[in-house]
């Protein structure tokens, strides 16, 4: 966690998964939201790395039906539903292809086809990215839900009411919350007689 820009972000990110064991891994996973600086830093740092969408991403699909049946309708909920069945079966194919579909019911709405071209194109751009299944039998997450977590809870260190920080300051309490996340603390106060999450 950095407030130092993207650069400095990506040498964290190496010199911690080295520290973790990324040069003996025979596998490395990247699940991650459709932000396209992060598959842009994973393909520079983690070349040949399995790459997964976060699953949950695929409110997407909400989009679409929204757009297409009315916002919150039964037939929008009824459309939805079996493509999030078909992504969790790693048939992210079939998904795309129902998308392209979808737009044929809207040729007479060019605002909504363009919303419905928008989110086609973005599972297009994840294709590859889209093997749930195979990823969950494997064991491994198909979501970000931990991560998306972590960045909630820092958000809500730093920036409650009240408080105002110089990028110094943000920075410094950062890395003292990163190092007491990462039971590291002793490092920083070897006299500390024990680490205890629950004192945060």
């Amino acid at each position: 966690m950095t407030r130092g820009g993207l650069k400095e972000l990506e040498k964290q990110l190496w010199a911690e998964a080295v520290r973790r064991g990324l040069l003996q891994a025979e596998l490395v996973l990247v699940v991650a939201d459709g932000a396209a600086w992060i598959w842009n830093l994973a393909g520079e740092r983690f070349k040949g790395a399995r790459e997964v969408l976060d699953f949950y991403h695929a409110e997407h699909l909400w989009t679409v039906a929204n757009t297409v049946f009315g916002s919150g309708t039964t037939a929008a909920k009824q459309w939805v539903q079996p493509l999030i069945n078909q992504l969790k079966e790693g048939k992210g194919a079939d998904v795309i292809q129902t998308l392209a579909q979808a737009l044929q019911k809207i040729v007479d709405r060019p605002e909504d086809r363009k919303t419905v071209e928008v989110e086609r194109n973005y599972f297009l751009t994840h294709q590859s990215r889209l093997d749930y299944k195979a990823i969950a039998e494997a064991g491994y997450p198909i979501g970000s839900g931990a991560m998306e977590s972590t960045c909630r809870q820092y958000q809500c260190r730093l920036k409650r009411t009240g408080q105002f920080w110089t990028t110094a300051g943000d920075e410094a309490l950062i890395t003292l919350e990163t190092m007491w996340r990462n039971q590291r603390w002793r490092l920083l106060f070897p006299h500390a007689n024990s680490w205890d999450p629950q004192r945060n």
